[in-house]
């Protein structure tokens, strides 16, 4: 097969994106990963002990603090790595790892998360006037224009596309117009799993979520508060303490635990009566852990949610994205009598062994085709 690079926009945590690159990197273990900006120790061993290149920006200071503010500087720094010696190129992108520029006869399979929310169709939610200000938000509506159009107009750096599910399929075609071949995301069904957990009727919500806007843990928050059931929120992330004072502001009974380990994310899945989605999802890992651990999930009837969850046998969709409507599926919801054993075995149709099978497949059909760069 020759040299392979895995290319990621950035390794800050073990997210969904991340855990596509963990089982990339078990199937290509002699694979290089080239990134934005590492922080060591963030990610999980598997992907710690490959050789990882990166960018100008890992040397700036302080820049896990702001390296989403260098937005507009990704694509030049994306397009500066080196990649003329490799035969194979897989990107895990959401961001701007797609458009990296590979040999001219490399192969370039990308597994693309999402196109860019930000620049495409979920402006207002990160860069709006309310959340920065007139004139910031006016310069960074100008830079996301010009972000859009070099994404478009290198989409065709890419040999083959892959995705998440068919909801994002729909957004490659639309936004790039190529198809992508869908194979689900991994999910480590043998690490979630039940365990010895014993559940009443009665009980709390939980959340497991980045704090970012697009995510609508606001909405969970009040559905809580007027059905009356306690929530508690796993994650952090900049609207943190907009949502604690939201939370304080309207009386709400909600915890905020942080960043926890797997460990103790799993528990909180296993002590969970029901675990809450209100945000619209390209596909959703939370939503699959909680299954696998036999807890029932209630999530917006968007997105690849709807890929994910059997309605009323693994959890209930909710069609109105307010609070109001997702009180009504939490009640409803703690007073159905959900069979945790079938809810683990729709779980386990999306297991690590599955995704890196079909992954692996995918990648050699390519190299069989030949499918290089299409500019």
């Amino acid at each position: 097969m020759g040299d392979v690079a895995l290319i990621h926009d950035w390794l800050t945590g073990m997210r969904g994106g991340e855990k596509v690159l963990e089982v990339l990197c078990e199937r290509y273990p002699g694979a290089e990963v080239f990134t934005l900006l590492h922080l060591p120790g963030s990610v999980s061993p598997i992907i710690e002990r490959t050789r990882i290149h990166t960018s100008p920006l890992q040397h700036l200071p302080g820049v896990r603090h702001y390296y989403r503010q260098c937005l507009p500087l990704f694509p030049t720094l994306v397009e500066r790595f080196d990649l003329s010696r490799f035969d194979l190129v897989i990107s895990s992108s959401h961001c701007v790892a797609k458009s990296a520029i590979v040999g001219p006869r490399a192969v370039h399979v990308c597994y693309c998360h999402t196109p860019m929310r930000y620049a495409w169709d979920q402006f207002d939610a990160y860069f709006g006037a309310e959340r920065l200000g007139l004139i910031p938000s006016a310069f960074m509506h100008r830079a996301m224009r010009a972000l859009a159009r070099w994404d478009r107009e290198t989409a065709s750096r890419v040999g083959r596309y892959v995705t998440n599910s068919h909801h994002v399929a729909r957004r490659i075609r639309q936004y790039y117009n190529r198809e992508a071949s869908v194979v689900y995301p991994p999910v480590d069904t043998t690490f979630f799993n039940p365990g010895e957990s014993v559940h009443t009727d009665k009980g709390h919500c939980l959340i497991v979520s980045a704090l970012v806007p697009y995510k609508r843990i606001e909405i969970a928050i009040e559905a809580c508060r007027l059905a009356r059931v306690p929530l508690r929120i796993v994650g952090g992330g900049p609207e943190r303490p907009r949502l604690e004072r939201a939370a304080a502001q309207r009386g709400a009974d909600v915890t905020f635990l942080g960043r926890l380990s797997d460990d103790q994310v799993r528990e909180e899945y296993r002590r969970a009566a029901l675990v809450l989605m209100p945000g619209e999802e390209d596909f959703g890992i939370v939503p699959l852990e909680a299954q696998a651990c036999g807890r029932p999930v209630v999530a917006l009837a968007r997105g690849g949610a709807v890929e994910s969850i059997v309605p009323d046998e693994t959890g209930i969709l909710v069609n109105d994205q307010t609070p109001g409507a997702f009180a009504e599926a939490v009640r409803s919801a703690l007073d159905r009598r959900f069979d945790g054993a079938i809810i683990r075995r729709h779980a386990e149709r999306f297991s690590r062994a599955r995704f890196g099978d079909q992954i692996e497949a995918i990648v050699d059909e390519t190299l069989r085709e030949g499918r290089h760069r299409t500019w």
